[in-house]
């Protein structure tokens, strides 16, 4: 199943014997976790017929134990195994899924890992009525926007495309991070408000001036003064402006600007796509084509790479200094 349809059916009380949510994006199995945990049982049933425990301090055997057991006073018992990859022969659950107890809802989160999808364990877990498989991989870095987006508007928001992409990329990946992040930005905002990069700003602290997208508008317009100016606010920040994050935003920035060389579409929608860039932007990265022709991206796309491996100490000693950095931006400007 998939995560809109595990939470929908938790929400209209409709529960399945058995959970098993593996993968490598902790957010959506905390988030299913949580749910379950406080949507099963009343409060005052919990303390009869609720158990945590942990992959580290128990076994297998201990838990199915556990979920043979018939819940006192309620429908239900809830047995919620966190941090299950480091349970022992994982696989040892076979039997219990095969028949499972109907008045026990078992959670097993299985964070960080996937299971071997050949094994019998996991066939007869994906082949169950009474067991649901969810796999939680992480977002690839094109659908963050649509994400934060989407959170956004779940809360009664919306956002500027400047706003959305500033948060994005200085948020990461790390969908716990933003959602807190997005929490604190909305807590002090009348609802149906548009959030700008003033908001960002105000309330995140991500300077609407000062920042990587500014930045990569300066090199296409080859404004040298504003450009230097933004790498002297990431230099006199280096907390919130590490030079493995610029490194690594820059790279993917004209990635997309030689992708854009060799897309033979003129359909926005399309070129947005392709990109993995809200349409909104295609303009600009139409005027980054122009800036930089293919030849010189190659080029640019080569010395980040060597900054990169620099700031990670390989060929340098020096990992914090910006001064390779402002080398680089004069290299591209000219």
């Amino acid at each position: 199943m998939n995560y809109e349809n595990i939470i929908r059916d938790i929400k209209n009380n409709i529960y399945s014997p058995v959970y098993f949510l593996s993968g490598d994006e902790p957010y959506f199995i905390d988030q299913i976790v949580s749910l379950l945990e406080d949507s099963v049982l009343d409060e005052e049933l919990k303390g009869f017929n609720q158990t945590i425990v942990y992959g580290r301090d128990t076994t297998v055997k201990e838990v199915i134990d556990l979920s043979r057991r018939y819940p006192m006073m309620g429908n239900y018992q809830v047995v919620i195994v966190k941090e299950a990859q480091y349970l022992n022969k994982i696989e040892d659950f076979e039997a219990y899924i095969t028949d499972p107890l109907d008045t026990t809802v078992l959670i097993i989160a299985y964070k960080h890992k996937k299971v071997d999808k050949r094994k019998s364990f996991f066939k007869k877990m994906n082949s169950s009525e009474t067991t649901v498989v969810f796999n939680s991989d992480k977002l690839k870095d094109y659908a963050i926007p649509k994400w934060i987006e989407g959170e956004i508007k779940d809360r009664g928001f919306s956002i500027s495309p400047v706003a959305l992409m500033l948060m994005s990329d200085y948020l990461g990946n790390d969908l716990g991070k933003i959602t807190n992040e997005i929490d604190k930005l909305v807590i002090n905002l009348n609802a149906n408000t548009t959030i700008t990069e003033n908001e960002i700003e105000e309330n995140i602290g991500i300077s609407k001036d000062y920042n990587l997208f500014e930045l990569q508008n300066s090199l296409v317009l080859k404004d040298h003064l504003k450009a230097f100016r933004i790498i002297d606010y990431f230099e006199s920040n280096p907390k919130d402006h590490p030079l493995q994050m610029i490194s690594v935003m820059l790279h993917n920035y004209f990635i997309k600007v030689f992708l854009y060389h060799n897309i033979r579409n003129n359909n926005q929608n399309k070129i947005a796509s392709e990109l993995g860039i809200p349409p909104f932007f295609v303009k600009d990265y139409e005027k980054a084509a122009r800036s930089f022709p293919p030849q010189k991206i190659k080029m640019i796309i080569s010395d980040i790479r060597e900054l990169d491996l620099k700031s990670k100490g390989v060929g340098s000693l020096n990992t914090t200094s910006y001064g390779e950095l402002k080398e680089l931006i004069f290299k591209m400007l000219n």
